[in-house]
């Protein structure tokens, strides 16, 4: 696991940790509170006597823990070890809770309350950290969450680095190939990218002539692909350099694309609820397209295509259809009508489209369906434009392919900035390139606002 992602995780899990401390006090609470109707106890008063424990169980809890060392090495820890930690946490934590009744004189209504605290942190922390465990030991298993991997650099160099690779490490990354720089073209570790979708390449540098792996990073660098280096000197005109670590190896990554964040995390989050409220919301119009295409067109209602999604990788895009059905197969004909430069087709008066069609596209109601690819992760509700396999398949350098480093959205630069009006295709890569460089949730917002106009008055749409 890398250390970005290491720092990620053990915030996740110290949130959720102290949201479980909470929820054990609180339950505490409660079963003191019904044994004086079960066994007859005394009434132990309110709960907000109690609760200023929860202010001190909350920060401290994690903290201490982390201090015990019980978010070190999740995957390999024994139940044994676990429990040790956590006792001795707990043992600290009594101790802070006793301070503070002493020197500041704080009323414990009932001394039965820490003790179930206690019994029931216990269980609830066992379970998230076993659930946890075995979480991703099965999808490392099913090969669900293994990161697919190249390893590129002098043969001597990659064996090295596989022998000081962990156990743990290798179920997380899947190595999908080996690339020998001294004696593979760039054009080999091209291929390799574009058949594999990979995220990362880990390049070793130490016996690799440093003007090859320039040149690989610098094709890394346009295809927006992360290169992870154990060097210190490369310098890069595009991706921003950051320091990682992969175990106890330090690490320079040339990143182009927006790293591993809570940021990132609250995009999905916008996302995924977004699209499912968006979905609700527009529901009454989906039914309008539903019997709009039934009533006029013969076929089916939605239209399915395999489109390019982060990284190159397939995935099958879902549009209302707003063509006749044999639209694909008429394309060959059209293609000197095609108004888009490069590798992308477009045409203004396109005959294959139905006159109902041709309402739902300047409406942009065609393109509801692709909130369930945002729901499923293919997309993004802001990101570039999805395109089909074939034209990804012809794009004509390499800068083209870095539009691809991050998920695909529903709308983008491009849409509130001409749509269909920007007709040269590298100024349409420039927008999804400037998108990219400058993510930030702020920008993805304004985009939204600004989309809203440009759906409303159909501007650029056809």
């Amino acid at each position: 696991m890398t250390g970005r992602k290491q720092e990620f995780n053990l915030q996740l899990y110290q949130i959720t940790d102290a949201l479980l401390l909470a929820f054990a006090f609180w339950a505490a609470y409660v079963l003191r509170h019904l044994g004086q109707f079960w066994f007859g106890l005394e009434p132990i008063g309110v709960f907000s006597e109690n609760q200023w424990m929860i202010f001190i169980i909350m920060p401290f809890g994690p903290i201490l823990l982390e201090l015990q060392g019980f978010y070190t090495h999740p995957l390999q820890k024994t139940l044994a070890t676990s429990l040790r930690q956590m006792a001795s946490a707990a043992f600290w934590i009594a101790l802070l809770l006793g301070g503070c009744v002493i020197f500041f004189r704080l009323h414990v209504p009932s001394r039965a309350v820490l003790p179930l605290f206690g019994l029931l942190a216990l269980m609830l922390l066992t379970l998230r950290e076993r659930a946890t465990a075995v979480f991703f030991r099965n999808l490392a298993r099913n090969g669900t969450n293994r990161e697919p991997v190249l390893l590129a650099g002098s043969p001597v160099d990659i064996k090295a680095l596989r022998q000081m690779l962990t156990p743990v490490q290798l179920i997380e990354m899947d190595i999908v190939g080996e690339i020998n720089i001294e004696q593979q073209p760039t054009s080999a570790l091209i291929a390799a990218l574009h058949k594999h979708s990979v995220n990362r390449v880990i390049f070793t540098g130490g016996q690799a002539n440093m003007s090859l792996l320039q040149k690989a990073i610098g094709a890394c660098e346009v295809e927006g692909v992360e290169a992870w280096l154990v060097a210190d000197f490369i310098k890069t005109a595009i991706a921003k350099p950051s320091f990682d670590a992969l175990g106890s190896l330090p690490m320079l990554v040339f990143r182009t694309t927006p790293s591993l964040s809570w940021e990132l995390l609250v995009k999905n989050l916008i996302d995924r609820v977004g699209a499912f409220f968006l979905l609700l919301l527009t529901s009454p119009l989906m039914l309008l397209a539903f019997l709009g295409i039934k009533l006029t067109s013969p076929g089916p209602v939605v239209f399915s295509q395999q489109r390019g999604g982060k990284n190159g990788r397939p995935f099958t895009m879902y549009k209302f259809r707003s063509m006749t059905t044999d639209a694909e197969m008429r394309r060959a004909e059209l293609e000197n009508l095609n108004e888009m430069s490069g590798p992308v087709f477009k045409v203004g008066e396109d005959p294959r489209i139905t006159p109902f069609g041709r309402w739902m596209r300047k409406t942009s109601i065609d393109e509801l369906p692709q909130l369930v690819n945002v729901i499923l992760g293919d997309m993004s509700l802001v990101g570039p434009r999805p395109l089909p396999l074939y034209e990804v398949a012809n794009f004509q350098n390499d800068a083209q392919r870095r539009r691809l480093s991050v998920k695909p959205g529903l709308t983008c630069l491009w849409q509130i900035r001409g749509r269909n009006n920007v007709q040269v295709f590298e100024q349409w890569v420039k927008l999804d390139l400037e998108y990219i460089d400058n993510w930030s949730i702020w920008l993805d917002l304004e985009i939204l606002l600004k989309t809203i106009p440009v759906v409303l008055f159909g501007s650029g749409a056809r």
